[in-house]
C-alpha cells in the first residue's frame, strides 16, 4: 500500500488549512487504495481569526493543535516526519500554506519558507518522490525545487508574477485540471483559488491526487 504524508497549517481557510481541501485530499488518497499520515507543524500561526466576521481573534493558536482537528486527532508534528517511510507528500492550500507554513502572504516575492516545512518538502523533492501542492500552496514551489519549477494557482496574475519572481514557471489553470512538472515529479491545481463550489474544487483536487499517486 503507497503511504502519503500530509502537511496540514491549521484549521480554517483565512488563518490555517483549507478544510474541504484537506479534507478532499484524505478522502481521494483513500478510495485509490493508499492511506496517509498528516503532519503539521509545532507553532504559532501567524494569526488567529473569526471566520464569521473576519476578525482577529486572542488569544493566538498552535498550528498542529489546529490541524488535529481535521486530521481527527491522527497527526504527528512535522518534525517526526521522515521522507524514508513516504512514497508521497501532498499540501493543501488555504492562507495558512501562505501565513504559517511560509510567509508568502506577507512578503510575496521575498517569501521563505518555514524552516521545517522546508526541510520536509525539500527532502521528498532530493529524494525525487512526487508531491502534490495546491491552492495557493504552489507558491512555495520555487523556494522548495528552485528555479524553472513548472507551477499554478491558477490565473491570478499579481500572485502568477510573484512566484514567477521567486524563480518559478507559473502555468494558466482551469479550475479542474492540474499542471504536471515531469523533471521535478510536482503537481499542483487551483482548488480554492479558482473554484465556486465543492464540486469544482473537487474536480482538481481527485486529479492530482491520483496523478501523485501515479509518479509513486
Amino acid at each position: 500500500m503507497k503511504k502519503v504524508a500530509v502537511i496540514l497549517s491549521g484549521c480554517g481557510v483565512f488563518d490555517g488549512a483549507e478544510i474541504t481541501e484537506s479534507v478532499l485530499t484524505l478522502l481521494h488518497i483513500a478510495k485509490a487504495g493508499a492511506s496517509y499520515q498528516c503532519f503539521a507543524p509545532d507553532i504559532e500561526q501567524m494569526h488567529t481569526l473569526n471566520h464569521l466576521t473576519g476578525e482577529e481573534m486572542s488569544p493566538n493558536r498552535n498550528v498542529l493543535v489546529e490541524s488535529a482537528r481535521i486530521a481527527r486527532g491522527d497527526i504527528k508534528a512535522l518534525g517526526e516526519l521522515n521522507c524514508n517511510e513516504f512514497d508521497a507528500l501532498i499540501l493543501p492550500g488555504g492562507f495558512g500554506a501562505a501565513k504559517n507554513l511560509s510567509d508568502f502572504a506577507v512578503n510575496g516575492a521575498q517569501a521563505s519558507v518555514q524552516a521545517e516545512v522546508l526541510a520536509s518538502c525539500q527532502a521528498f523533492a532530493e529524494a525525487k518522490k512526487p508531491a502534490g501542492y495546491m491552492c495557493i500552496a504552489p507558491a512555495m514551489l520555487p523556494l522548495v525545487y528552485g528555479k524553472g519549477v513548472k507551477a499554478t494557482i491558477g490565473n491570478d496574475a499579481e500572485t502568477a508574477a510573484a512566484i514567477n519572481m521567486i524563480g518559478g514557471d507559473h502555468q494558466d489553470c482551469p479550475v479542474d485540471e492540474i499542471v504536471i512538472d515531469q523533471n521535478h515529479r510536482v503537481v499542483s491545481t487551483p482548488a480554492y483559488m479558482l473554484a465556486s463550489s465543492i464540486v469544482e474544487a473537487d474536480a482538481g483536487i481527485s486529479k492530482l491526487v491520483n496523478q501523485v499517486l501515479a509518479m509513486s
